[in-house]
């Protein structure tokens, strides 16, 4: 603004305090597909590679929600028949008979271990209870009931709707709040009850001059009070004793009912509550699948398939399973870092917001998140990564760089060197002839996938019926070894195909229609072919009891050497009469299913070598496979202290400051007041005095204000440096570098031997 102008606005006969506001333009906000395309490799296609994320994405994601009602589908049908039958039973006259009117109906849901994915399906589990049961739901945690009087206001806040005063001071401040929306309700049962029978009397009202045919209690209108605990284990067993005794004096009244989340064992309530309170419930398991049931389902419907574009390579799988079932167990984050591996974590609200609800996840997915967008962040060949059809015409569109870097990837090297020399001129001259040649290649690396899953199926049916699981027992493990080398080659393999020949026929029956079942979706004109040469061999195993049936048994001829060992013998002739039976052994003629049973055994070899090599072997794989399973570790595998401590030792890293810059080893002392605390610190020993610690805390702090250090007022501890040191203090003991000693009053004892 122009001074002359200042000067006008601001002219006024009182003083006053005037503010512009700056003129500049608003700082303008950056979209996801900016993120994307920030510092991003290629940037010639970044636009194409983000729309196939987008795409990708989207698909992914509705999969994983279907995959995630499949799965919980059984144990949420029948908690909801269970909450039926308890309803239909108390509202009907066999509600004495099948249990004490003091009785509470109580389904005790036993989840397991993965607690991250516990929210989930209680949240699907209070969505259809709501939808067919009854609106009256109520979920409350343990970390928010710490009281008898917050787990009821809890409870009635979530079921009426409305504030609930718990003691004076809170009825007034519930008044205040709620003047112009409710009325405050007094924090006990009998106020639930005079609401819940308010409820219920105005949806049984019916049409004017229109009698009731059946008393209330018969009136299907009239839904049970659900209330879900979701983590039982982490309650306080003294607070959860006293409500289960309330409201048992209230259940003829009020249509009460618990579900309990277990995560450990049933004996948890046992543990829990005393008999006297255990009895007052009517108590039925409900067990979910297993974590690891979970895992082989996600994997077989989400990984185990050629409908997504992108693979993953076998050790970037190995270190996802190997944190599943070694860290936390839950499906719902090794979901999302199969999502995030195939780099669409960039287009999900999480990433967005993945520093500010990091505390309510998993850390490590974050970092998953964050890290492995790398491939179609830092790889322009990602173009390629989609659909046939996409990909095709995207190979039409690469530009001269795109190319040459077709021409680097160690596949297609592999690929010119067995080509001829004018085939190999033309590959590294003539950018038409690529593009023609990598559509080719592009048609048999998708032909690769369609085939190569369909086998890999098959032939798991086929070794997860052997003794001992000679190639794994789920079908992730047998995938692991198929991408490392060619299974064929594997001594395991070859050994398993001997146990297969001692198989029955009808055992090798069922086993060979199993995997007629998987060909027969298979739309590629190679798993046609071998499913018609299957059933081929189907219908030769059924015609073989035909044929028995009709031919008569023959009887052993009484001259035959195991008849001659029945007569008295010498012991040469005895020695002559053994070797004729080694020679008959071995020149004995294979019976018809012995035959059969071996073409069929071959059979299956053949598509095995033909289909199951590693996908290393496939000419352009690089474009579709993440394999950068150093960087998954380095991320996953997450060391926060190290990360702490190098953030205090440089802060400039994390917070971009140009005034933060320094020299290795010091901190500036414009620092943060952690930063300083923290570098003040590691020059003590064991035991840091708290008053030497102020001191020198206040003279930096005074040196970073720009006072005189010739000055009296130079580092003289004020009350505000006093309460920021005081909060740095406590912020360091939070993060475990020290802790308070009785050894000394006015000391500190150090955890740490030292800097990062």
């Amino acid at each position: 603004m122009d001074l002359a102008k200042a000067e006008m606005s601001t002219s006024s006969v009182s003083k006053g305090c005037f503010v512009f506001k700056p003129s500049a333009k608003k700082r303008k906000t950056l979209s996801l597909e900016d993120h994307f395309t920030d510092g991003c490799e290629g940037a010639e296609n970044s636009e194409i590679r983000f729309k196939l994320c987008q795409d990708l994405w989207d698909t992914i994601k509705t999969n994983t929600e279907i995959l995630q009602d499949e799965l919980n589908r059984k144990i949420l049908d029948s908690l909801l028949d269970f909450t039926r039958k308890c309803s239909s039973t108390r509202q009907h006259s066999d509600w004495a008979s099948q249990m004490r009117a003091s009785e509470i109906p109580t389904a005790a849901l036993m989840l397991g271990v993965n607690v991250p994915d516990h929210d989930m399906t209680f949240q699907s589990l209070s969505d259809l209870l709501q939808q067919s049961v009854t609106p009256h739901v109520a979920s409350v945690q343990a970390k928010e009931c710490g009281a008898l009087k917050h787990l009821m206001k809890r409870i009635l806040e979530r079921l009426i709707g409305t504030v609930v005063a718990v003691d004076d001071e809170e009825e007034e401040e519930a008044e205040q709040t709620s003047a112009q929306l409710h009325k405050s309700v007094n924090c006990s049962l009998s106020a639930l009850c005079d609401w819940y029978n308010a409820k219920t009397k105005k949806s049984n009202t019916g049409t004017p001059g229109k009698k009731r045919s059946s008393p209330v209690r018969d009136d299907p209108q009239q839904p049970p009070v659900v209330i879900i605990f979701k983590d039982l284990e982490a309650f306080n067993p003294r607070v959860l004793q006293d409500f289960i005794l309330i409201c048992s004096r209230y259940i003829e009244r009020l249509p009460l009912m618990f579900i309990f989340g277990i995560a450990t064992s049933p004996s948890t309530i046992q543990h829990m509550l005393p008999h006297s309170v255990s009895s007052l419930l009517c108590i039925e398991l409900f067990q979910s699948l297993s974590c690891t049931q979970h895992l082989a389902t996600v994997i077989d419907k989400l990984i185990l398939t050629h409908q997504f574009p992108f693979n993953l390579n076998s050790k970037v799988m190995q270190v996802l399973i190997s944190i599943f079932l070694y860290h936390d167990f839950s499906v719902r984050n090794f979901i999302k870092g199969v999502q995030v591996q195939r780099g669409f974590c960039v287009l999900d609200p999480f990433f967005v917001d993945a520093f500010q609800i990091c505390g309510k996840g998993t850390f490590c997915v974050v970092l998953v998140q964050l890290a492995l967008l790398e491939h179609f962040h830092s790889q322009p060949l990602s173009v390629l990564c989609c659909k046939k059809k996409e990909a095709l015409l995207n190979v039409t569109q690469l530009s001269q760089r795109d190319l040459e870097q077709i021409r680097q990837l160690p596949s297609f090297k592999r690929y010119v060197e067995k080509q001829e020399a004018q085939e190999q001129v033309n590959l590294f001259t003539d950018d038409t002839h690529l593009k023609e040649v990598c559509q080719k290649l592009i048609k048999n690396l998708h032909k690769y996938h369609k085939n190569y899953y369909p086998v890999l199926r098959c032939l798991h049916v086929l070794m997860s019926s052997l003794p001992r699981y000679p190639l794994g027992k789920q079908v992730r493990e047998l995938h692991l070894i198929c991408l490392e080398k060619n299974v064929s080659e594997n001594e395991d393999y070859h050994s398993a195909m001997k146990l297969l020949k001692m198989l029955a026929k009808d055992q090798l029956i069922v086993l060979l229609q199993r995997c007629a079942e998987i060909l027969q979706p298979v739309k590629s004109k190679r798993m046609k072919s071998a499913l018609v040469q299957l059933e081929d061999l189907l219908v030769k195993f059924k015609q073989l009891d035909t044929v028995a049936a009709e031919t008569p048994p023959v009887e052993d001829s009484i001259t035959s050497p195991v008849k001659d060992l029945q007569k008295k013998t010498d012991l040469f002739q005895l020695q002559k009469t053994l070797l004729e039976m080694n020679e008959s052994r071995r020149s004995k003629k294979l019976s018809p299913f012995e035959v059969l049973r071996n073409e069929a055994l071959e059979f299956i070899d053949s598509l095995v070598k033909s289909h199951l090599s590693p996908p290393e072997s496939q000419t352009l794989y690089e474009v579709c496979y993440f394999s950068s399973s150093a960087t998954v570790r380095r991320h996953l595998n997450a060391t926060p202290r190290i990360s702490i401590q190098a953030a205090l030792t440089n802060p400039y890293y994390y917070l971009q400051n140009d005034s933060l810059k320094t020299e290795d080893g010091t901190v500036s002392n414009a620092a943060p007041d952690i930063c300083i605390a923290y570098k003040l610190h590691l020059e003590c020993g064991r035991l840091i005095n708290l008053y030497d610690w102020l001191e020198a805390y206040a003279i930096v702090v005074s040196a970073a204000e720009g006072k005189n250090p010739d000055s009296d007022n130079f580092g003289r501890v004020e009350e505000v440096k006093h309460a920021r040191f005081i909060q740095a203090v406590s912020e360091l003991e939070f993060l475990g570098f020290i802790k308070s000693t009785k050894q000394k009053t006015d000391h500190v004892a150090r955890l740490t031997w030292g800097g990062c």
